[in-house]
């Protein structure tokens, strides 16, 4: 820190400010509601698996399997988010100051990389179907997937609940809505496959499905990952969040050691050095930052280091 910096500037710029100047504590805020959500979800997609699982056996039906394989992935993906929910209620300890707010997106990461390597699977095995096909019995397959159908919509409409910023929650509803497609895929396949027996159908809906699910999948894995790097957020401009602050905070002279991350999608923090005026109030100028952050690019997490003269 700069020699010249005075002693009041020094202590202010070790805390972690909001605009009325208090420390700012690090124990998250998880939302009930999304814990509720993903747990009745959860409850309604592991019960269900196993109809599946038997029903697919019964009429060898690989629509049904992939997306009874899908909902037990779904299951212990749920059970995952859940799990990461009531672990970010504990509060920040000496030993994880952030508290375990990074749980969630872990789980996310987790999940997007379980989709992935079913989509792999299911292209496998429907390949393997093209090639030889089996007989399907339509008509188990088409009650099972009808039933199917409407425990994603419930499901589905219990995430829609929930806060759909929350990586968590995003993920689960990729989850969900890949259990719906596959359900709709069953059904049109059973359809074709009453009326005309052609049972290539089966495998050839499931390859669509397998896509539809890969492009969500991998969003949420790369979504997490980023995170989890400490990158900048997509929503966040780290040039223009500089500029922004040099033109409209008289007194600041240069922003540098700017560090923006997020501890969830959700939550973005800041750290930076602001080089101020001499003749400049340092309490004032820190409020200034802050308030800055806040109003304008939705940070109010920042840590900011108050300097006069060369950053040493």
């Amino acid at each position: 820190m700069s020699s010249n910096l005075s002693k009041h500037d020094h202590q202010r710029t070790q805390q972690h400010t909001h605009g009325d100047g208090h420390n700012h504590s690090h124990t998250p805020e998880v939302s009930s509601d999304n814990e509720r959500q993903i747990f009745l979800a959860m409850l309604l997609t592991g019960g269900f698996m196993v109809v599946e699982v038997v029903g697919g056996i019964v009429s060898g039906s690989l629509a049904l399997i992939a997306d009874a394989g899908h909902m037990a992935t779904d299951a212990a993906a749920l059970l995952l988010a859940w799990m990461a929910f009531r672990l970010s209620r504990r509060p920040a300890d000496d030993h994880r100051s952030y508290g375990y707010y990074r749980g969630e997106v872990l789980a996310a990461f987790i999940n997007g990389v379980a989709m992935l390597a079913l989509v792999v699977w299911i292209i496998y095995e429907a390949l393997h179907r093209l090639f030889a096909p089996t007989p399907v019995l339509g008509g188990i397959m088409l009650w099972i997937a009808v039933v199917g159908l409407l425990v994603n919509c419930v499901s589905f409409a219990l995430l829609q609940a929930g806060d759909k910023d929350n990586l968590n929650i995003r993920g689960a509803m990729v989850h969900v809505a890949g259990d719906l497609l596959g359900s709709v895929a069953a059904i049109i396949a059973a359809g074709v496959i009453i009326a005309t027996g052609w049972t290539p159908i089966d495998p050839l809906l499931s390859l669509f499905v397998a896509a539809l699910i890969a492009r969500s999948a991998w969003k949420i894995t790369r979504d997490a990952a980023h995170i989890m790097m400490e990158g900048t957020p997509a929503a966040i401009d780290y040039q223009a969040i500089k500029d922004d602050l040099l033109e409209n905070i008289e007194g600041l002279e240069h922003v540098h050691h700017m560090h923006i991350w997020a501890l969830t999608q959700e939550r973005p923090i800041a750290t930076l050095h602001a080089r101020i005026s001499e003749n400049s109030d340092g309490e004032k100028m820190l409020h200034r930052i802050h308030a800055r952050l806040k109003a304008e690019h939705r940070i109010d997490h920042s840590t900011i280091q108050i300097e006069r003269g060369d950053c040493p």
